[in-house]
């Protein structure tokens, strides 16, 4: 009701100040309303604002007059081959459909291209959703189960086994879960935590006789290098932000008021065609919105609408904004 209320138009305080108090009422409802706009997103293409931009003043549909180029071509019937060159998501689809592939036990190395997604089921029940351009390592033993997490992000749904612990190990930081579902994403000087379902407990190598426990709707950042100083780890509840954050599950970005640099990084992980941003005066921009994580050309279009900046799209890149 309320999503499709704002996108028509007809929108004023009084409604918004309901939205705002049902948003406030229950942490709940945040997620419900994200992944509302989410699937209105993909009914309606998406849809992007630049600070200060009133949603009525974006022409409706956003793009009808000069269509861009679309990324690539997309055969009738589509190769791994030729989704992994073009950049397109193999394991992601609209309806958010991922491919399972078969199980995977005892040692092994799962990885991802740029722009691949990949489902898997692991012998022991659980399942790994691995990000575009991810490598992890899997130790199913009697007594253990080990993750090391090499790059990229992935994503766990944990199978409930208290006499086998399951700890996913990036760089120095540790999360460990009985049954539960979480996260996490390596960064370049530490690690990102969130928590969907259950209790996970995260510590650093460097001080681990000071782990956290984090709650669903919870996320951690630890870094990997031991602090001057060590404190304990302080958990944010952002359910919200998680809800965001894990839309590449479903082969979808979703920004709430990201810099346009930001977004175009973001972008640039799952596509072999590469947003720049040729003004530096864009990159603070502000936006709002849902994307397919595969089509950059959709996004840019809707920047080049949302901030009246141009666009230039080739067969390498997509140039948004000009250096002069």
């Amino acid at each position: 009701m309320f999503v499709a209320a704002r996108a028509s138009g007809h929108w004023d305080a009084d409604r918004q100040a309901v939205l705002d108090r049902w948003l406030a009422e229950d942490t709940r409802h945040q997620g419900a309303f994200f992944r509302a706009e989410a699937a209105f997103a993909m009914l309606n293409r998406a849809r992007v604002m630049g600070a200060g931009v009133r949603a009525e003043d974006i022409p409706s549909p956003l793009f009808e007059p000069e269509p861009l180029p679309q990324i690539a071509p997309r055969p009738a019937s589509p190769t791994r081959r030729h989704l992994l060159k073009t950049g397109g998501l193999l394991a992601a689809t609209a309806t958010g459909a991922a491919l399972m592939l078969p199980l995977w036990s005892g040692r092994a190395r799962l990885e991802t291209q740029v722009g691949e997604l990949r489902k898997v089921p692991l012998k022991d029940r659980s399942v790994a959703s691995v990000n575009t351009d991810s490598a992890l390592d899997i130790a199913l033993t009697p007594t253990r189960r080990d993750i090391k997490l090499v790059k990229g992000e992935v994503w766990f749904q944990v199978a409930k086994d208290p006499e086998r612990p399951f700890v996913v190990a990036a760089d120095t930081v540790r999360a460990r879960a009985v049954g539960t579902a979480f996260g996490v994403r390596r960064f370049e000087a530490g690690a990102e935590v969130m928590v969907s379902e259950g209790v996970v407990e995260v510590w650093n190598t460097h001080a681990p006789e000071t782990p956290v426990r984090i709650k669903a709707g919870d996320k951690v950042f630890v870094p990997y290098a031991p602090q001057p100083v060590p404190e304990p780890l302080r958990a944010e509840f952002a359910p919200d932000v998680i809800d965001r954050k894990l839309a590449w599950r479903d082969g979808q970005i979703a920004l709430d008021n990201d810099s346009l640099s930001r977004a175009a990084a973001e972008f640039n992980r799952y596509n072999s065609r590469k947003i720049v941003i040729a003004d530096p005066a864009l990159n603070d921009e502000k936006l709002v919105g849902w994307f397919r994580a595969d089509q950059p050309d959709t996004f840019a279009r809707a920047v080049n609408v949302a901030l009246n900046a141009p666009v230039t799209i080739d067969d390498e890149r997509i140039v948004i904004g000009s250096a002069e």
